[in-house]
């Protein structure tokens, strides 16, 4: 079973802070442990009052930061990332009783490996993210290309919700590795297929600058 820090002295030595600084880490921690069950909380039916914004960040990365130190331990980044929920506005930490904005540069989460597996619609694509949620690519949970400022593609999987993952840029090259051509839309597209669905790159005369 894995540790999750229910108390005051393993939360603080979480973020590298005193025994002595009390504040919304603690609380949200503590409120969302107590609910802990298997996956992720069901964020989606709570309606609590918002209560302002906390200075915690996720870096494109998928390092979590709070009050500008990281969260070097994974159990309570998995715990904070069980109650993560996108809102309209801003993305959010929501527990029964408040709901808190937090900083997003990117994506909230990273996927980190990825895998193929053998199905009656011609296989699928699965990938882990670094808070070990495992997504199989289909049409509840599909990949999508933006075009990176510096230049290629970057592709996104949708894990829950509004909830993507950036896949890192190693497995960016195992994608294309596994891409083929095909009619989409009326025009030639390159992309990859999961779950007997096509999910476009970029078209196909453009592939080759990206």
């Amino acid at each position: 079973m894995a540790f999750l820090p229910t108390n005051k002295r393993d939360i603080m030595a979480a973020r590298g802070g005193s025994g002595d600084d009390k504040g919304a880490l603690e609380r949200l921690a503590a409120t969302a442990a107590a609910g802990q069950g298997r996956g992720p909380a069901p964020v989606q039916l709570w309606n609590p009052p918002y209560c302002g914004e906390i200075d915690m960040r996720i870096a494109a990365d998928g390092v979590w930061f709070y009050g500008g130190s990281p969260i070097g331990r994974p159990a309570l980044v998995k715990l904070f990332a069980s109650i993560l929920r996108k809102d309209p506005e801003h993305h959010v930490l929501v527990t029964p009783v408040e709901r808190v904005g937090i900083r997003v540069d990117d994506a909230p989460f990273v996927a980190v490996e990825m895998a193929t597996e053998t199905a009656e619609d011609g296989g699928r694509l699965v990938f882990r993210t670094n808070v070990d949620d495992i997504v199989a690519v289909d049409a509840e949970h599909p990949l999508r290309f933006e075009r990176a400022a510096a230049g290629g593609l970057k592709p996104y999987v949708l894990v829950r919700g509004d909830l993507w993952a950036l896949v890192k840029r190693a497995l960016y090259y195992d994608l294309v590795a596994l891409g083929e051509t095909a009619r989409w839309q009326g025009e030639e597209w390159f992309g990859v297929r999961s779950g007997g669905l096509f999910f476009p790159m970029s078209l196909a005369n453009e592939i080759d600058g990206l």
